[in-house]
């Protein structure tokens, strides 16, 4: 690579490289996780950095990078979870700040336990904000496996979360 490229590939970086690692936070459940898997993606991205030319699709080829580097290392037998019967104290809630972390951590652990296909769906149509369409391109299937796998993700996440959904309705 040139100059002029290492320096568009180390701008980029800088520019992205928190909102990479937060969405493979939020398919692995795990920030050393994440970090080794943003940074898997950002060193494929610049392995081909001088073949892209089309530089307004780097964030759909580095979401997609880290998507798939999550289901491949989910496959993985020695990345599998092994779950407990013991599960941690759940912090307690008090204010509405307090409140919210509360909720964000008992759907982070909820999207935990949801399988590494259906948590990829659902971290990029709900958390990302992306259409089926946009996520159908970045897993690489159709549309209608996109909704499926949503409509089954849901239904996952919705049967560990049980009654503390009810909790985590704002009271009217």
């Amino acid at each position: 690579m040139d100059q002029r490229d290492e320096q568009e590939f180390a701008e980029y970086f800088a520019a992205r490289r928190d909102a990479v690692r937060r969405t493979a936070y939020l398919m692995c459940g795990d920030w050393h996780r994440a970090d080794d898997l943003a940074q898997t993606a950002f060193v494929a991205l610049h392995r081909r950095w001088h073949k892209i030319r089309d530089r307004e699709a780097l964030d759909a080829y580095v979401r997609r990078t880290v998507v798939r580097a999550v289901i491949d290392e989910s496959r993985r037998p020695w990345r599998r979870e092994r779950f407990t019967d013991q599960l941690p104290d759940a912090p307690a809630a008090t204010t509405e700040v307090g409140d919210a972390v509360a909720t964000r951590h008992v759907l982070l652990d909820g999207l935990r336990k949801v399988p590494p296909r259906q948590r990829a769906v659902l971290v990029l149509r709900f958390l990302e904000g992306l259409d089926v369409a946009a996520a159908a391109k970045i897993l690489r299937c159709t549309e209608g496996t996109v909704k499926s796998q949503t409509a089954r993700g849901l239904e996952t996440l919705r049967a560990e979360l049980g009654d503390v959904l009810d909790d985590l309705r704002p009271a009217t």
